[in-house]
Formats: C-alpha cells, structure tokens, sequence
C-alpha cells in the first residue's frame, strides 16, 4: 500500500473513531445495544488511523490514563490468587475493561471542535431522556416495560438509579452551558433545561443516588460561586427544599420514608430483598468481614461471589456479584492494594481537573468525578454499564485537552 493511500485510509480511519465518540454521547444515556456497536467503532478506528508514537505519547503523558491502566492491571494481577466460581475472574474484568478506553478516547478527542460536539451530544440526549420522562410521568405515552416506566418511577431504558445520575449531572451540565451561551434565548432554554432536571431527579422518580448527586452538585456550585460562604448558601437553599418536598406527596416523600423504615427495621444476618436499604446494609456487613481475612492484597478478581456465599453459608442469602460499594467492592477483592489504586484514579482525576482546556472542561471533570466518588458509596459504578462507560467517556473527553 502506497504512502499516500496508507495516510488517507489512516485519516478516514481517525475521523469515523471521532464521530462514533461523539455518537456515544447521544446513545450512553439511551441504548446499551448502540453503544455496544459505537463502542467497537472507535477502537477500530483508533487501530487503523497510525500515529503510533503520538498515541504512545498521550497515554504516557496523561496520569489519569496511568492511573485508569494501573487499576486495571491490579485488577489483571487479582486472577492470580486467591478461589472463585469458574468464570467469575473473567467475568469482573470484562466489566472493568472500559477503563482501558480512556487513553484511546484521549486521543480520539484531541480536537476541541470535536469535543464540544460531543458535551453538546450528551445534553441533547439526557435532555431527550429526561422529556420521555416526564412524558411517561403524565400518561402521555403509555408505559413500555424495557422503560420501567411506572407512576414513582418514570425512567427511560435505564433504572431509577442511573436515571438519577442521568438528571443529577445534566442539570449541573446544563446549568454551565447557559452560563457559556452568548445568547439570552440559549441562556433560557438551558436554564429552563437545568431546573428540569432537578425536578425530574426529585419529583418524578424515587431514586436516593440521585437526590444526593443533585445536592453534593449543589454544594460544589456554591463553593465555585463563592467559597465557604457559596456553600452554606447552597446548603440552606436544599434544606428548605428538602423540607418542602417532604411535605409534598411524591416519589422524594416516599423514597426517604420507606429508606428510613428500611434502615430501623434491618436485622444483621437478615436479607430482604425488598428492602434496597436492608440489603445494602447486609451486603456491607458481609463485606466488611471478608476484608478483615484478607485486608492487604483481598480475596482475588471475581471473589466476591464465593467469598461472600461461604462466609453467608446458612443465611439461605442468594448468589451477590458485588457489594453494591465499589470501594468495598475493591476492597473484598484486592484489599488496601486496589482501594488505593480506586482513589489514586479519582484524586488524579480531581486533582488535574484545573489544568484542562477551558472553564467548561474544569467544572464538568471535577463535578463527574464527584458525582462519581460519592455514587460508588451506594453502587459499584465502575462495574455497571452505563456509569461506567458515562465516567470513561467523559473522562477521555473532558482529559484530551489537558
């Protein structure tokens, strides 16, 4: 193959990785299944497009890339020890494997063109998530059950718990695109866009994630708007919201009622299914044992199923994946050597955030990462599809223009 030919089909190649990133914006918060042809898209087009030395070069440069990889290689070295069901090692790295994406997305999105493309791809899809929403929510279009749409929980294609992620990020996404917007109409509209949100995250659907995201955005708002003193503003502001909504019959009433009955009447030793709060409770006390045995190194990639069915053994508890804690999660299986790497990701990822291209870019890394870190105190995030991939993408976008 000549020279020149080789340099076209590298091009072409570079620019089908770029547009199939910027089209996973649109289909993360929608389709699993379009993401799952995106997403092979890229990679083949970051193969095929050359420029080996410079890709070499911007994965070595970037720490957040060395920490993503780092992670992902104790996870690597976790199969070489310890007991687990046949297929479970295998099973959890497939899971985390979107953690290698981040240097590939890095250089995809080295353009700044391209990565605005795709902030604003990811607000016109969450913006369309959130309006079917609220279409479900008042009987506008039946419910469909691959929707879970249902009357406290009007969710579209995802559950209530990635809603709420979904509606917790896009209001702050949405509220610093009307901040950059250079015209009063598109001020409004992404300001109308971001009090949607809210609502939406609040008032149509029960999920507690979500309700926390929101205020813990809120928070970090404030601290952007005005320090110590923006914070205790945001702060008083969501007190009496809270107190507000806690008067009004919904989805926020209802999911803070049945959390709290939920945690009074949990028993240690007692798993009930039907309980969200009682089962997380169960699943973290279990965890927490199985740390103690192994503290330092864990029980291994893809223990946690074994090591948590043996040391439940009597309890009649059905089969768990994860502790539904992703600093457990690291915790049970690699032990203080993959927390560590854990928080080495997201305090890189924090901590870089202000060298980034522009203002925009800055407030999104640290408010994803925040919405991250607090996030994986109730779920093991980087395990489940959509926040996983939300978090990498994002990450290899936003870290481009370190």
């Amino acid at each position: 193959m000549g020279s020149g030919l080789l340099a076209t089909v590298n091009r072409a190649a570079g620019h089908t990785a770029q547009w199939a990133a910027v089209a996973l914006g649109l289909s993360i918060p929608i389709s699993t299944a379009l993401d799952s042809i995106l997403l092979p898209v890229v990679v083949a087009g970051w193969l095929a497009s050359g420029a080996w030395r410079e890709k070499w070069e911007v994965a070595r440069d970037n720490r957040v890339a060395i920490a993503a990889l780092a992670l992902f290689g104790l996870l690597l070295l976790g199969t070489l020890y310890g007991e687990r069901n046949p297929g479970d090692a295998a099973l959890i790295l497939r899971k985390y494997v979107d953690l290698l994406w981040i240097p590939v997305l890095l250089w995809v999105f080295r353009d700044g063109a391209m990565r605005e493309k795709a902030v604003y791809a990811l607000a016109i899809s969450i913006a369309f998530v959130m309006l079917v929403s609220f279409l479900v929510k008042f009987g506008v279009i039946p419910e469909i059950r691959a929707q879970s749409g249902v009357s406290l929980n009007a969710v579209f294609m995802k559950t209530r718990q990635t809603h709420g992620l979904l509606m917790a990020f896009g209001a702050f996404l949405f509220l610093h695109l009307a901040l950059k917007a250079v015209s009063r109409r598109m001020r409004i509209l992404w300001g109308v866009l971001a009090a949607l949100a809210v609502a939406n995250g609040t008032l149509v659907v029960m999920g507690a994630t979500g309700y926390v995201l929101i205020g813990a955005l809120a928070l970090y708002l404030g601290a952007v708007w005005k320090g110590w003193r923006g914070i205790a503003s945001a702060a008083v502001t969501m007190a009496a919201v809270v107190a507000v909504l806690m008067t009004v019959p919904g989805p926020f009433r209802e999911r803070v009622s049945l959390i709290r009955t939920e945690i009074a009447t949990w028993r240690p030793g007692v798993m009930e299914h039907h309980s969200s709060a009682g089962t997380r409770l169960e699943l973290y006390r279990v965890s927490v044992a199985l740390i103690k045995d192994r503290p330092v190194l864990g029980h291994g990639t893809g223990s946690f199923t074994k090591a948590f069915a043996d040391k439940s053994r009597g309890l009649g508890f059905e089969p768990q994946r994860n502790p539904h804690n992703e600093y457990l999660n690291m915790l049970v299986q690699l032990g203080l050597a993959g927390l560590a790497g854990l928080l080495f990701l997201f305090i890189t990822h924090w901590r870089l955030a202000p060298g980034l291209a522009t203002p925009l870019e800055c407030h999104l890394a640290r408010g994803l990462i925040l919405a991250m870190a607090i996030g994986c105190l109730f779920n093991s995030w980087l395990m489940d599809h959509t926040e996983g991939l939300l978090y990498v993408w994002l990450t290899g976008l936003l870290f481009a223009g370190l």
